[in-house]
């Protein structure tokens, strides 16, 4: 069965959240080590993770999660029209041009631009309108992903031709069970890998980030001086996990991400404990019991106790191009014109039903 348009997955005009996989091609491991030629690409975890750090900075788009694996990635983005559209015109001009500057600094930065370069972004109406649009939609943030990498790497290579799959995968999330079971399906894919053992180990993913930036704030309150390079990993760029009142903090703008909004209602220890255990688990023979402090949790989020494991490790394979309880599959099967959405079955099992 073809992949559906990406279009009919993507709502442009509201606010929504989805989890984009990208693949490479070629034989050559895209990030890690490649026995058959004894050559490591880890340093390009770190490329990817600086991009999208660099893209949260510049797009209406809140990055929730992403994991950078051998040779492909998990990004949870959500898109900000509603962000996009507050923006005056000098904002979306300044932005676009941190996208494609015109002009560089000798060590690569956008240079800054002039009044004369701003007035020629903004003097188009219908131009800028489209720019406008573009940061603030998915698959033009998964462009400026892949492409800066795919340079960077043809670069080091001295080779040329595509080095990501043609289409990344894309599906939409639909409410807060669906998310946080995407969030930490994303952040336990290096476990499931074999790549990590803990999620303090497994470097190149949000869960990491988070929790080496706790640590580090933690630290910092105390007399400790130095502090190694793990443990003051920066995780401003990411969207915060509590979503409190559902509203944005009304401040000025970020410097490091779109948006103040959290994804979940839970606190971030809570989630930490949860992906903690769910990770533990997946790494072991036999499964314990869900502890008594984590199971009110799964029911808040109406997830079934007993299968949550399951619903994490086959969240890939279940649900290709949407994600959510019952309900929600149903609503938006008949938002595409569509009887049925791959998934409503396993959804009917694993979540619980109100």
């Amino acid at each position: 069965m073809p992949r559906p348009r990406r279009s009919e997955v993507f709502e442009e005009d509201t606010v929504g959240i989805y989890h984009c996989v990208n693949r490479c091609v070629r034989r050559a491991f895209l990030c890690g080590f490649d026995a058959a030629t004894g050559t490591s690409y880890a340093h390009r975890k770190d490329w990817i993770r600086d991009r999208l750090e660099t893209l949260a900075a510049i797009f209406a788009i809140d990055v929730i999660g992403y994991a950078v694996l051998d040779n492909h990635l998990h990004v949870v983005l959500r898109n900000r029209p509603d962000m996009e559209r507050s923006w005056s015109d000098q904002e979306v001009a300044r932005r676009w041009w941190r996208l494609f500057p015109r002009r560089r600094e000798k060590d690569g930065r956008p240079a800054e631009p002039t009044p004369q370069e701003l007035r020629m972004l903004t003097s188009d109406r219908k131009k800028l309108k489209e720019l406008r649009q573009r940061l603030s939609h998915i698959s033009w943030f998964m462009r400026c992903l892949a492409e800066n990498i795919a340079r960077r790497v043809n670069k080091e290579e001295k080779n040329s031709g595509r080095f990501w799959a043609g289409r990344y995968k894309m599906s939409r999330i639909l409410d807060e069970t669906a998310l946080l079971a995407v969030a930490i399906y994303v952040d336990l894919n290096p476990i499931r890998a074999g790549i990590a053992t803990t999620p303090e180990t497994s470097r190149y993913t949000s869960a990491y980030d988070r929790i080496h930036a706790e640590r580090s704030s933690r630290r910092s309150g105390s007399r400790c001086s130095s502090l190694s390079q793990e443990s003051t990993r920066d995780d401003r760029w990411l969207s915060p996990i509590p979503l409190e009142d559902g509203q944005p903090k009304r401040q000025s703008a970020p410097r490091h991400r779109a948006s103040n909004l959290g994804f979940l209602p839970l606190t971030t220890d809570q989630y930490l404990s949860l992906l903690d255990w769910t990770g533990r688990q997946v790494r072991r023979d036999k499964r314990g019991s869900i502890p008594a402090e984590l199971a009110p949790i799964l029911e808040r989020m109406q997830i079934v106790e007993e299968q949550w494991l399951e619903t994490v490790l086959d969240f890939g394979r279940t649900f290709r191009t949407a994600a959510g309880r019952l309900e929600s599959l149903v609503a938006e099967a008949a938002r595409r014109g569509r009887h049925w959405l791959h998934g409503i079955r396993v959804s009917r099992r694993q979540f619980a039903q109100h």
